[in-house]
């Protein structure tokens, strides 16, 4: 329940003045690509690390980090009301005391009283630790179901750390490194699904030339192997290679590690009564294999913990802490972020407040963000229809679950080209050869399937070996040149197996999948494949896999079967349709601003000359120490030169650095051509004590390496060719273009389905008018009344500008200031007086009209990104774009994003003008408005823009 604390104060945040992500989300929120539980989680996750300095929970709650009660207001005695004005952190628990649960439960109604009665009694500060389990280190444990896209919310949260970690280095709250680990027993299915994290686009949460810059600095390395390396006289552990490739670690930035825990990183280590053995002492090679990897991964630096399905690692959870706990010891530890889809514990956990008092929670404590799995019902998971068998016979149960997905999803082929498929869970390999596949494929075959269209896959016995290729084809089943339809399973496939395909379950009796997995098992076929489409899933289950859905249901999500099957997310169905072809709009055509950056080369590279003379101006002065007397007179002076370097040093782990630190630019071949000068620089910048070699403090080491790597450069200086390049552009997308939507938030649509629909049929002629009307009409054009007759037009049709505008039906927009300036701008006579159009250009999803816009820097010119308007003022001739003016309609809160501010002075004081002198008339304007403008100002400068631009001259 503390999440409902970090929310509330996490939205007051978002709000206020002083939230300096709000462009960051509004980004990622118009790109579209993330999930709305993952925005949200986004929007924790950067609360915590830029408002909240990514300190552990326990400090922030004693800090009163997320205390939003207005104590003035409380009914408490003054006594308590001053106390809990200075003591931060028992309003705090005051304030979770009174929270209420989903159910409308108080948390803790004993709490509150005791806090109202003798706050002073409560060690608030001791509470809080206790209930975020002691930890020294930053834990926080975002709460999210299955198919809420967890992994690509990893990615996520890893790009947004790199990209403020770039712009602020020494900050802390931001991580440089991440270890992400696979849960216990998890291994062959939940790692692969990890390596995804290296497809993720972070152009949906970064914008560009940052997006791209980040992904080619990050390194995947998966460290999964566990053997000897091959061919090898001594014993090695390979994952330690791995990581010792990115030395020197003390600069190490973007390293993402993917391992599982229990095989890697907990092993060789003992747990008993709660004690560990690390074995950091023992001579056997094995302990001293996992000790040494344990030891380089505590070196990473600011280094983020990411710990997938966190449930599972309850048996492993001391020892992983442990592990954790040394390494946050060396101040290497950035964060813990932990993922989880069933927050909720078996037993309640007591929390003591006082004697006789305590506070149980019913949820791991340290949750930040929970999204409920209804919530993701009918939104990103099918919605779910359970039939439960009235019969045990489990094949009856099989056969009239196969006969019902057949019927219902035969002929069902996802946008993806992948078909619609049935998991068929059995308890044994005889089972499933001697009874269901006999039995599935008779029914296939009576609906037209052959049995190349069943998949038995299973790991095999004496009796039955595994089946050829079946490895293959599993792997393949979410590809759309797999033509499975029934897949039948035997031990595989109850967790972390994602097939969005899957559409079907059935556990037709007791033993087809472990009994306290019956929720994650029945519930593999709940993925979303096409996203925001109304999908469907059929789970086929007997009387005793119901119950204990049902009860698993309640255990871990708090909701009944009954619920669970009739949720509905409350997302509306919306209408869509092309107008282009009935308005006959042409593309835009304009010229594209292009800068091509050519080098040219001042001097060429010169190692001999240059490496000998590397060291001489990176040595560091010598230390003037100044002795004085109590009078702070100066007694005596020395200057020390005495060596303090205590790093060892070789040759080759020199020439390494040298190497490492050029980013692929300087091989080890070409240094060693130079390898006697570069000895003596290396004899120079380090010296010799008993016999081993370290470097001296005398030097600026990185000085001198950057200074060897200089001298295999070329001097070169870049010039800029600025060049237009023709381009032509449709207002609309098409290929983005879906005939339906389902949103939540229908009024960002407009216009509203029913004038949709008007004006739709409309265009068709379709549209009915009063007998009455149509009587009127006729009589006005027999008279000749044409006035008339097109006022009676203009009232009966569906949208008097319906002929100017709604190039598309309808369009989503980001706010009513939008929906406000299309209605506004409709209504000027000046539309129809001048012909012209307005369309909405604002969905970058949705147009191919985008500019590429510049900064003008240091006298050349610097990329900025891409930048869409949101309107689009149109004026044809000879059944072409003549002129355009260019809208810009933006809320108050925007205006001043540095990032916008510069896109803007591009379009105002470039953009149009390299347009109209390419065209050589003005063909381009532009127009910025703000909400903050009295509508009649706005009104005004919207009606002077239009009229001074296309009125004739």
């Amino acid at each position: 329940m503390f999440y409902k604390m970090i929310e509330a104060k996490r939205n007051e945040w978002l709000a206020s003045e002083t939230c300096t992500v709000k462009a960051v989300i509004d980004y990622i929120v118009k790109t579209g690509q993330m999930r709305d539980a993952q925005v949200e989680a986004i929007k924790t996750y950067l609360f915590l690390k830029i408002a909240c300095g990514c300190k552990p929970l326990a400090e922030l709650f004693c800090e009163g980090a997320f205390n939003t009660l207005d104590l003035d207001d409380l009914e408490v005695s003054h006594s308590t009301r001053e106390y809990l004005k200075v003591n931060k952190a028992a309003a705090a628990l005051f304030e979770y005391a009174c929270l209420t649960n989903d159910a409308g439960e108080q948390v803790s109604p004993k709490l509150e009283q005791q806090i109202r009665k003798e706050p002073e009694s409560i060690d608030c500060h001791a509470f809080f630790h206790k209930a975020f389990y002691d930890l020294s280190y930053t834990d926080y444990l975002f709460s999210l179901p299955m198919g809420a896209g967890k992994t690509y919310l990893m990615a996520a949260f890893i790009y947004l750390d790199l990209y403020f970690a770039r712009n602020e280095p020494k900050n802390s709250a931001f991580a440089h490194n991440f270890i992400i680990f696979a849960p216990s027993g998890l291994k062959s299915s939940v790692v692969p699904s990890l390596k995804t994290i290296q497809n993720f686009d972070p152009t949906w949460v970064i914008p560009e030339p940052a997006a791209s810059e980040l992904k080619r600095m990050i390194s995947f390395e998966v460290l999964d192997q566990s053997k000897t390396a091959k061919k090898s006289n001594k014993t090695k552990n390979p994952n330690v290679q791995k990581i010792a490739n990115h030395q020197p670690l003390s600069e190490l930035f973007g390293l993402v590690a993917v391992t599982n825990a229990e095989k890697v990183i907990l092993d060789r280590i003992q747990e008993s009564q709660g004690q560990i053995n690390l074995f950091e002492e023992s001579d056997d090679e094995k302990d001293r294999q996992a000790n040494e990897l344990r030891n380089l991964i505590g070196k990473l630096p600011a280094l983020s913990i990411f710990i997938d399905e966190v449930h599972h690692a309850v048996s492993d959870e001391i020892k992983l802490r442990a592990v954790v706990t040394r390494w946050a010891e060396n101040d290497t530890v950035n964060s813990v972020i932990g993922f989880s889809g069933t927050p909720y514990l078996e037993k309640a956990e007591k929390i003591t407040v006082v004697d006789n008092l305590s506070v149980a929670a019913a949820e791991i404590t340290n949750i930040v963000y929970y999204y409920p799995l209804i919530n993701g019902v009918g939104n990103f998971l099918k919605r779910p229809v359970v039939k439960i068998a009235e019969f045990a016979d489990s094949s009856r149960i099989i056969e009239a679950g196969v006969r019902e997905f057949f019927e219902t999803y035969k002929d069902t082929v996802y946008a993806n080209g992948t078909v619609a498929k049935l998991g068929i869970y059995c308890g044994t390999i005889e089972k499933l050869e001697e009874l269901v596949y006999p039995l599935v494929a008779k029914i296939a075959a009576e609906c037209g399937f052959g049995s190349d269209t069943i998949l038995k896959f299973h790991k095999g016995n004496k009796q039955y070996p595994q089946p050829t290729d079946s490895q293959m084809q599993f792997d393949s089943l979410d590809k759309a040149i797999s033509k499975i339809r029934v897949v039948l399973l035997v031990q595989i496939g109850k967790e972390g197996w994602d097939c969005r395909s899957l559409t079907g379950i059935i556990l037709s009796q007791e033993g087809d999948c472990p009994k306290n997995m019956v929720l994650q098992t029945s519930c593999r076929c709940l993925r979303q494949v096409d996203k925001n489409a109304p999908e469907t899933a059929l789970i086929y289950l007997n009387d005793s896999n119901a119950d204990k859905l049902n009860a698993q249901l309640q255990q871990q999500h708090r909701i009944s079967l009954k619920e669970f099957t009739e949720a509905s997310h409350g997302k509306t169905e919306i209408k869509r349709y092309d107008r282009t072809a009935y308005l006959k709009l042409p593309k835009i055509d304009f010229y594209q601003f292009k800068v091509n950056y050519e080098t040219q080369t001042e001097e060429p590279a010169a190692p001999e000359s240059k490496i000998p003379v590397a060291a001489d101006e990176a040595k560091v002065s010598d230390d003037i120490i100044k002795t004085t007397d109590l009078t702070m007179e100066t007694q005596r002076i020395e200057v020390s030169n005495t060596e303090r370097g205590t790093e060892q040093a070789t040759f080759a782990t020199w020439l390494l650095r040298i190497v490492k630190g050029s980013f692929g630019s300087l091989t080890m071949q070409e240094l060693s051509r130079y390898s006697d000068l570069l000895r003596e620089v290396y004899l120079t910048v380090t010296y010799e004590r008993d016999g081993v070699r370290y470097y001296s403090s005398r030097y600026d080491h990185a000085m001198v390496e950057a200074n060897i790597r200089k001298a295999f450069c070329e001097k070169r200086t870049f010039h800029t060719k600025e060049e237009l390049i023709p381009e032509e552009a449709s207002l609309l997308n098409i290929a983005n273009f879906t005939p339906t939507v389902h949103t939540e938030k229908p009024d960002d649509y407009y216009p509203a389905q029913d004038l949709v629909e008007r004006i739709i049929l409309d265009d068709k002629g379709k549209l009915k008018v009063s007998a009455k009307e149509q009587a009127m009409m006729e009589l006005a054009e027999e008279t000749g009344n044409t006035a008339i007759l097109e006022m009676l037009r203009k009232q009966n049709s569906s949208h008097p500008q319906k002929d100017r505008t709604f190039h598309y039906l309808p369009y989503h927009t980001d706010s009513g200031f939008e929906q406000t300036f299309l209605k506004e701008v409709l209504t000027f006579d000046e539309v129809e007086r001048l012909g012209l159009e307005v369309y909405y250009n604002g969905d970058r999803a949705m147009t191919e009209f985008k500019i590429k816009c510049y900064q003008r820097l240091n006298g050349g010119w610097r990329y900025i990104g891409m930048y869409t308007p949101d309107f689009l003022v149109l004026q044809r001739k000879d059944s072409k774009i003549h002129k355009a003016i260019i809208v810009e309609t933006k809320g108050g809160i925007y205006a001043n994003d540095p990032a916008f501010k510069d896109k803007r002075t591009f379009m105002e004081m470039e953009f149009s003008r390299y347009n109209n002198q390419a065209f050589g008339y003005a063909r381009f304007e532009y127009l910025y408005l703000e909400d903050t403008l009295p509508e009649a100002e706005r009104i005004r400068q919207t009606h002077e823009k239009i009229c001074g631009f296309f009125e004739e001259r």
